[in-house]
């Protein structure tokens, strides 16, 4: 196949490229710029795409002997990822930047560009696998439980996986994928990962929200209605947020209270007992099947809310409005905005943004 290999500056996507041209393929690296901050540097594990990234792809793909680009996707970038995060605290929900950027530049944008220049599919470094069926591929989690990734990849549609290439996959360990890095003289081999938010590499994200939507007093309130606080600025606080709230009127029990419920219309906060962050039921409108679709409108599988949760065992209900489901178990903190991917055993079948929850507990419990 002729191979697109889109290559971070980390050890993952360089190990995945080498692999590509090991098993024959016609690959060639590509590079995303996608800041516009050119003399961005990287801080140990902290930040992504910078320069320190783009030169070290270079050297691995001179390496490989393979040719390399470098494309501006920054403006992509920023409508589609950047954009859509702020919008998304605005309206009280709380995203999950890496979703979107494989869902509209990785597998959309890229792969895009790609196939229109004649490429058959686009490898990264990802770790997930897929699984050819009559029905057509699936998409798996990795044979390496604690790196798989399978959950952020659960946005992709089966004409995405169609021409998508996942080499570690398979592989044991991350550690192994170093080994490799290292027998093959790429110098990323013990390049840390990055991690947090790319475009937010201090990790400050309630700074960074208030640079973008500025600040706004508003009220904290219980959840019989209750003043007891207030803050600067809705966009600040998410769903399970303990610290930091700066309550002026106590609980009456004594206990920490958590964040339950963002309001952005009107700028108020609700706050309440760690047991109310307790769910009983999600649900959204926005979904997708990774391959084929499930063929009942309900079925059994389990749920996963974030990237490294435990998956839960629910009961899934598929209309024409949406998904709703409800899990065996209460699911803890779960917040508007997060991706609810679904499984059967490994297979990832699809996900949904999350719209509406359900709490297990009343308000007058």
């Amino acid at each position: 196949m002729r191979i697109l290999a889109a290559m971070s500056g980390g050890v993952d996507s360089a190990v995945a490229a080498a692999r590509a041209v090991d098993a024959g393929h016609d690959v060639v690296g590509v590079h995303l710029a996608l800041s516009r901050a050119g003399g961005t540097l990287r801080t140990g594990s902290r930040g992504c795409c910078t320069i320190e990234d783009a030169l070290d792809a270079r050297r691995a793909a001179d390496l490989l002997g393979i040719p390399f680009y470098v494309w501006d996707f920054s403006e992509r970038f920023r409508e589609d990822v950047i954009a859509d995060f702020v919008a998304e605290y605005q309206a009280g929900r709380t995203p999950n930047p890496c979703m979107r950027c494989n869902e509209k530049i990785k597998f959309a944008a890229l792969l895009e560009r790609a196939i229109e220049l004649g490429f058959d599919a686009v490898c990264t470094g990802h770790y997930a696998t897929l699984i050819p069926t009559d029905a057509g591929l699936e998409l798996h989690r990795a044979a390496d439980n604690a790196k798989d990734q399978s959950y952020v990849l659960g946005v992709l549609t089966a004409e995405q996986l169609a021409h998508t290439y996942f080499p570690l996959g398979t592989t044991p360990s991350k550690a192994v994928v170093r080994a490799e890095a290292a027998e093959r003289g790429l110098t990323v081999a013990q390049k840390p990962d990055s991690h947090d938010i790319c475009f937010i590499p201090d990790g400050d994200t309630r700074g960074w929200l208030a640079e973008k939507v500025g600040t706004a007093t508003g009220e904290i309130l219980d959840r019989t209605g209750e003043v007891v606080g207030s803050h600067e600025g809705a966009h600040a606080f998410t769903v399970g947020q303990r610290r930091g709230l700066k309550l002026g009127v106590p609980a009456a029990d004594g206990k920490p209270r958590f964040v339950l419920e963002v309001r952005p219309v009107s700028n108020t906060v609700v706050v309440g007992p760690k047991e109310a962050l307790a769910i009983r039921e999600i649900a959204g409108e926005r979904f997708s099947w990774a391959g084929a679709a499930p063929v009942e409108s309900e079925f059994d599988c389990e749920v996963q809310i974030r990237a490294h949760a435990e998956p839960e065992v629910a009961r899934a209900f598929v209309t024409s409005e949406g998904v709703r489901v409800v899990p065996e178990e209460p699911l803890n903190g779960v917040a508007p905005g997060q991706t609810a991917v679904l499984y059967v055993g490994t297979r990832v079948l699809g996900q949904f943004t999350i719209d509406r929850t359900v709490s297990a507990v009343p308000v007058d419990a």
